[in-house]
């Protein structure tokens, strides 16, 4: 087991205000973290921290044994998966779905001059197999449903074997079987033991996908709770954090929740 983030006392201000105050935390490589929390509770900055986009404003982050302030992130960056609706929209529409997965092996969302390898394609095309999407290679990224979209970047996030895989509301908008479906490949993803440390931010407890192991629960800019999944995700924890009295169930290691 061995440490791929962690963060020290780490606050983000902004215009005065704190977006994160003095959070700590650590992932291990093994470990597959779900972080929930109310609107503006400073998840998606979190997030941003970890995926070394974003600097701490005081407090240490080390990311894959790097300190962020002293790492090159040009070598820090490619070692990190990164899936995000922001991300989508940088992919240009009329890029084919092949290339989308490619060229995450530069960085870049668009082809241009770069050159790739016989072996770079193959990856990504075995990639593309395994989230479902061997089919799409050759449709464009702008003609796909939302679902596809969201398949398709997670896709892309792992085409370069990343140590730490960040995925940020990877379920948000879409339809009851469009989630089904990618929770259900995402399940098998995250319970794979050659998988990499997962950290997925959600606003619901149902798009948590089975084997994920852990959670984070976040409250204006704070860590509220963190710890094993099934002693974070329950009405006694989620009540509080949401201001709002919660029944929180646990059926077949997915969780379904609503109001008490």
């Amino acid at each position: 087991m061995a440490r791929v983030l962690q963060l020290s006392d780490v606050s983000v201000v902004r215009g005065g205000t704190p977006i994160l105050d003095s959070v700590s935390w650590t992932v291990n490589d093994d470990e597959r973290w779900v972080i929930l929390g109310p609107n503006g509770a400073g998840k998606t900055t979190l997030l941003q921290v970890a995926a070394a986009f974003l600097h701490p404003t005081s407090g240490t982050a080390h990311v894959l044994d790097d300190t962020l302030g002293r790492s090159d992130l040009f070598e820090l960056r490619p070692r990190i998966g990164f899936a995000s609706s922001a991300l989508a929209r940088k992919i240009p529409g009329e890029e084919t779905v092949l290339n989308v997965v490619l060229t995450a092996a530069y960085a870049v969302t668009g082809r241009w001059n770069e050159s790739y390898e016989d072996v770079d394609v193959r990856r990504a095309q075995r990639v593309l197999a395994e989230w479902k999407l061997g089919d799409f290679a050759s449709r464009r990224f702008g003609e796909l449903s939302d679902g596809e979209q969201k398949r398709v970047q997670i896709a892309r996030s792992v085409m370069t074997d990343p140590e730490l895989l960040l995925l940020d509301e990877p379920a948000a908008s879409l339809d009851l079987g469009a989630r089904e479906e990618l929770l259900q490949i995402l399940g098998g993803y995250a319970s794979a033991p050659q998988a990499p440390a997962i950290v997925m931010v959600t606003h619901h407890v149902e798009e948590i996908a089975v084997g994920f192991s852990h959670a984070l629960v976040m409250k204006a800019g704070k860590v509220f709770a963190s710890g094993p999944i099934a002693e974070v995700i329950t009405g006694e924890v989620l009540s509080p954090a949401f201001d709002l009295p919660l029944i929180v169930e646990e059926r077949d290691r997915r969780f379904v929740a609503r109001a008490a």
